[in-house]
């Protein structure tokens, strides 16, 4: 069993609050304080989870920079009071940052028993292999 620290635990708390604050924010039509609270705590507890050293080194890698500028870009555009802007900024920075691991989570949600028949329909099908980048899926 993988043992998780109470760092991390409080680590996955704040990540939650801040993708909850995030939605929130997004759902109330762009409001700048509720989005600016989202950021912080999903920075904050992604650095809990992970550890400092490593979101770091995974924000600023060379072939991830400009993602990282892109992100963090957005956040500081959300925090100056230019909630759609810097939504739009932080989107296209996850989207570069996290780009290698959309094939792998489009992999594991087609393995769960109702996403993955929703997921392999025909016409979603061809949409999610377009979103995650694989020709050749490989079911198992």
């Amino acid at each position: 069993m993988l043992e998780i620290s109470d760092t991390q635990k409080i680590g996955a708390g704040l990540a939650g609050f801040g993708l909850t604050f995030l939605f929130l924010g997004v759902l109330l039509l762009f409001d700048k304080g509720l989005l600016a609270i989202g950021n912080i705590l999903f920075i904050c507890g992604l650095a809990c989870v992970i550890g400092l050293e490593r979101t770091f080194r995974f924000f600023f890698q060379r072939h991830k920079l400009r993602g990282s500028v892109a992100f963090f870009g957005g956040i500081t555009v959300v925090l100056f009071g230019w909630p759609i802007v810097g939504m739009i900024l932080e989107t296209y920075g996850f989207i570069l940052l996290f780009s290698g691991f959309f094939p792998v989570a489009v992999n594991f949600m087609r393995r769960l028993p109702l996403v993955g028949n929703l997921l392999n329909l025909p016409l979603i099908s061809g949409l999610v292999d377009r979103i995650a980048g694989d020709s050749s899926r490989t079911m198992v």
